[in-house]
């Protein structure tokens, strides 16, 4: 098969970057398994096993498909119409209230599908090759917290309020300093064997979330080695965290509770779980079979999906 993957991003990416290290891992794992693989992407993207061909913005998607792919993959939504191949779109990120999205649409989790009515989604996938080799029995001395800070839905000043009450050192993976305490160090943005190494040397991942978190890489990665989570029960993490692998509540005092009682969980399940079912061969396998069925005609909905939320939502709450 060949395939052609379309994101208006530079690959690969190097710190911060949830959809690009998608589409890398799973062009790499599409080669791998004896496919070829095309990015369509922004100019300056670069990469070994696959063709890059720049994205001009100023011209139609539909000009800029080679007649030589079987399958179109776009990693955003569509804005015009697409009739050279066939197609299908993998949505990141939660819509618009009322947001309308193609027939051949799929999420990345089963929570992500429901709230756009579908029930067509697959899992993100992690390069586990690149994450490398895991030590579960290693010392581990802080909380972490990893996603862009920025965004206050990520909520990373309930993280620090979360560190704070336990009396627990803080690495912040993504964020500027927002506190002087000297148990809170700040990395900033950081990527590949760096950022995996604080991920190793953690107690447990904080995700408190304040909106419905689509699936979330930090969560995997975090898990992957051996980092339990603790966060709230909003979006995805109920149908990721089981009681073994974390804690989940909309409560701070509760997780703060968990907090000092990190040893209750079991690393190594955390880390077979993302394994068996969060690799980049599951990802693309699952991708592959969708493929097929578009190939023969097949429509991926039975109708269009459409975002549930009726209006713009507001920071969902925690209770102290």
């Amino acid at each position: 098969m060949k395939l052609l993957i379309v994101e208006n991003s530079i690959i690969p990416v190097l710190t911060y970057g949830g959809t690009q290290r998608d589409i890398w891992a799973q062009g790499k794992e599409m080669v791998k398994m004896g496919h070829e693989v095309s990015y369509l992407v922004k100019k300056g993207s670069k990469c070994s096993f696959g063709e890059i061909i720049p994205y001009n913005e100023k011209e139609p998607v539909d000009t800029q498909i080679p007649d030589y792919v079987d399958v179109v993959h776009f990693h955003a939504p569509l804005k015009e119409k697409i009739t050279k191949k066939p197609y299908m779109i993998t949505i990141h990120g939660n819509g618009k209230p009322n947001e309308v999205f193609d027939i051949n649409t799929v999420f990345v989790s089963k929570n992500h599908a429901e709230r756009h009515n579908s029930d067509q989604y697959v899992y993100n996938g992690l390069d586990l090759e690149e994450l490398g080799d895991v030590d579960l029995n290693t010392k581990r001395n802080h909380l972490l917290f990893l996603a862009k800070a920025s965004r206050r839905e990520k909520n990373l000043k309930g993280a620090v309020k979360i560190a704070k009450k336990a009396n627990y050192p803080l690495a912040v993976v993504g964020g500027k300093k927002l506190s002087f305490n000297k148990k809170i160090v700040y990395h900033g943005m950081m990527g590949g064997g760096k950022k995996n190494k604080i991920i190793q040397h953690s107690d447990a991942l904080l995700f408190p979330i304040r909106w419905h978190e689509p699936l979330g890489l930090a969560i995997l990665e975090s898990l992957y080695f051996g980092c339990p989570v603790i966060g709230t029960k909003y979006g995805s993490l109920p149908e990721l965290i089981s009681e073994d692998m974390g804690f989940l509540s909309n409560s701070y005092s509760e997780m703060i509770n968990a907090v000092n009682h990190i040893n209750q969980f079991n690393r190594k399940k955390c880390h077979e779980f993302v394994c068996d079912n969060f690799s980049a061969r599951k990802m693309t396998e699952d991708y592959l079979i969708l493929y097929e069925k578009i190939l023969n005609g097949e429509k991926l909905n039975r109708q269009q999906p459409k975002s549930l939320i009726q209006e713009k939502q507001k920071l969902l709450p925690i209770a102290d």
